[in-house]
């Protein structure tokens, strides 16, 4: 190799060397726990879903922001990265946008759920904020893979349950039942969840990435009312779902404030 080929080789291979480091810094900065913060602490003022871009957020959604959201994800990067969590952050904006504008699923009939856990309160202050979380965390991994699986989407987080949504109310019953199978299995520090949720099929408003109205409250109410161990499911709900596999038991009246006086409910459990 001549002089010049050689002193041309030099300055390649020392071009290399600089992008290299380039790209080490560039990651080293994306990666920075400050910038991670950051980035989310953003997403958590935007409007919109925080969460948007995993696959509950999008599952089933075929807007525009959900089809490239879920392209964005299935590209995340094997370490945390700032840049691409503001790249769902700016698509969380996007998805709320249309939604607020009425091209979301604000006017269409939606099966909403209610979870909590009976009990977990008075059992958090013994058992400590620690092994409380550990619980959460278990419970929630075992609910929302079962309501993923049966197509919900998980519409926000409320301490020990959640709100979700499904399109059909055969999917909602059968997400929770398998919500409550998941849970028999799950035991920390010697304490058993014991896991209620409510069903009700409505219209309600969707704002944002949050679902109200009245039917969101009759929800609510309904959950309320079921005991431990029990998916309780209004009246007009069940009438929507013919599934063999399914029972009820007796209609009864529901008494709380905030529902129709007249709305029934039933118990729901798989045929034996």
């Amino acid at each position: 190799m001549d002089q010049e080929s050689e002193s041309e080789a030099a300055r390649e291979e020392a071009a290399r060397g600089r992008m290299m480091r380039l790209r080490k810094a560039a990651a080293r900065v994306d990666s920075h726990p400050a910038m991670l913060g950051a980035v989310e602490k953003l997403r958590r003022r935007v409007p919109g879903d925080e969460r948007f871009g995993d696959r509950l957020s999008t599952a089933g959604r075929k807007t525009p922001a959900s089809v490239v959201a879920r392209g964005v994800s299935a590209l995340e990067p094997n370490r945390p990265s700032a840049l691409h969590e503001f790249g769902l952050g700016a698509l969380q904006v996007w998805q709320s946008l249309a939604e607020t504008a009425g091209r979301g699923r604000g006017e269409r009939e939606v099966t909403i759920v209610f979870t909590d856990l009976v009990g977990f309160s008075s059992w958090a202050l013994r058992a400590g904020d620690d092994v409380a979380l550990e619980l959460l965390r278990t419970v929630g991994d075992a609910v929302e893979s079962a309501f993923f699986a049966a197509g919900g989407q998980i519409v926000k987080r409320l301490g020990d349950g959640v709100m979700a949504v499904f399109d059909e109310p055969e999917a909602a019953v059968r997400a929770a039942l398998d919500a409550q199978a998941a849970l028999e299995g799950v035991e920390v520090s010697g304490y058993r969840p014991s896991m209620r949720a409510g069903i009700h099929r409505g219209c309600p408003r969707k704002v944002g990435g949050d679902y109200l109205g009245v039917d969101v409250n009759v929800a609510s109410r309904v959950a309320e009312q079921a005991k431990g161990g029990e998916v309780l499911v209004s009246e007009p709900t069940w009438e929507h779902v013919a599934d063999d596999s399914l029972s009820t038991g007796r209609a009864k009246r529901l008494r709380a404030d905030g529902a129709p006086r007249d709305l029934r409910v039933r118990t729901v459990s798989r045929t034996a």
